[in-house]
C-alpha cells in the first residue's frame, strides 16, 4: 500500500487534520502510517522504551515530548526494538539521537530535531491519553499518515492505493 499525504488530503478533506510543519524524516521508511498509540512524556523516555518492547501490530507511537530540545526521546536501541516488535513508526514532538543508525532501520521516524544527549528514565509519563501539538489533537485509535510532505491524522483508516 502506498500513499502521499497531499493526495490523501485532496481525497478526504472532511476527515483529515494536518499537523503544522515542524518535523523532519529520520527513519529508513520515509512514508508510514498506522493506528495511533499516544505517549505524553517530558525528557523521560521510559514509556517509549516500554512500548517499543510490546507488539506494535503496525501501529505508530505519537510521542508528545513537549517539544523539548534538551534530550533525545528515541535512540537506536529503542528504535531497533520497535522494528523487532512490528511498530510502523514514531512521530516525536521532541528530539532523537543516533540518526545515522535509525536511518538504516525499516521504521518510520519523524521528529523535531536531533541531539546526542539521552533522556532520563524515572518512569514518568502517560500512555494513551489525548495529546495536542502542531495544531492537532492526537487521539488513541485515530490513524496517522506521514511522509516527506507532512503528517496528517484521521479518525478512521483512509483508503490507500495498491
Amino acid at each position: 500500500m502506498t500513499f502521499v499525504t497531499p493526495d490523501l488530503c485532496d481525497e478526504n478533506p472532511e476527515l483529515v487534520s494536518v499537523v503544522a510543519p515542524m518535523f523532519a524524516n529520520y527513519g529508513g521508511h520515509k512514508e508510514f502510517y498506522g493506528e495511533i498509540v499516544t505517549i505524553k512524556c517530558f525528557e523521560d523516555n521510559s514509556i517509549v522504551k516500554e512500548q517499543a518492547s510490546e507488539p506494535g501490530k503496525g501501529r505508530v507511537m505519537v510521542v508528545d515530548g513537549g517539544g523539548s530540545l534538551r534530550c533525545a526521546l528515541l535512540g537506536d536501541l529503542i528504535a531497533e526494538k520497535a522494528v523487532e516488535n512490528g511498530w510502523a513508526g514514531l512521530v516525536i514532538y521532541g528530539c532523537i539521537r543516533d540518526v545515522d543508525a535509525i536511518a538504516e532501520l525499516k521504521l518510520g521516524v519523524q521528529a523535531v530535531n536531533s541531539i546526542p544527549i539521552k533522556s532520563v528514565r524515572k518512569g514518568r509519563g502517560d500512555l494513551n491519553i489525548d495529546v495536542t501539538f502542531g495544531g492537532v489533537t492526537f487521539k488513541p485509535g485515530y490513524f496517522i499518515y506521514a511522509d516527506n510532505n507532512g503528517v496528517i491524522i484521521s479518525p478512521e483508516a483512509l483508503k490507500l492505493t495498491e
